[in-house]
């Protein structure tokens, strides 16, 4: 991965959403990054032991799930401001909701190391976009993200 800004720090500073708020200290602060050939975007979470679930060293699947909202939201940001040409970050900001969310869980996480995020655009970009994220740990996919997100006036944030 090439030196960047995460896309939460350049496109949203201001940001207080709990999983990837730039500006919510008690948030979980998720950061996304394109990868250098700017077909997939990723992320890398350490969860903390009271993201447990109630299975021994197993991460919560409830924190899964955010994570991968979280970071399909922003992989379908990212491509939006590239299939107009720009930068991310760049005016007007390009801002999208959750219209669905799913999440397959294949196999336990667990919660001895870095969970890594890995997530692109299925399909045209467009007012509603098809995310698709894998979630890994230790080079194994444990749960798989297919979701729809759908592009917003970005004053409705203000």
């Amino acid at each position: 991965m090439i030196a960047q800004i995460a896309l939460q720090d350049l496109c949203l500073p201001g940001g207080m959403c709990y999983g990837c708020g730039s500006a919510n200290p008690d948030g979980l602060q998720l950061k996304s990054y394109f990868a250098e050939d700017r077909q997939s975007v990723t992320a890398q979470f350490t969860p903390q032991a009271k993201f447990t679930s109630g299975f021994k060293d197993a991460l919560y699947g409830g924190l899964i799930a955010s994570l991968i909202d979280c970071h399909s939201n922003w992989t379908a940001m990212a491509f939006a401001y590239l299939a107009e040409g720009r930068e991310p970050g760049s005016l007007p900001v390009i801002a999208s909701v959750t219209g669905s969310l799913g999440v397959k869980y294949l196999k336990p996480t667990p919660m001895n190391g870095t969970i890594d995020l890995k997530a692109w655009v299925e399909g045209p970009v467009g007012r509603k976009t098809r995310v698709i994220c894998e979630l890994s740990s230790q080079g194994i996919i444990t749960a798989l993200g297919d979701s729809v997100f759908v592009r917003i006036d970005p004053t409705r944030f203000e």
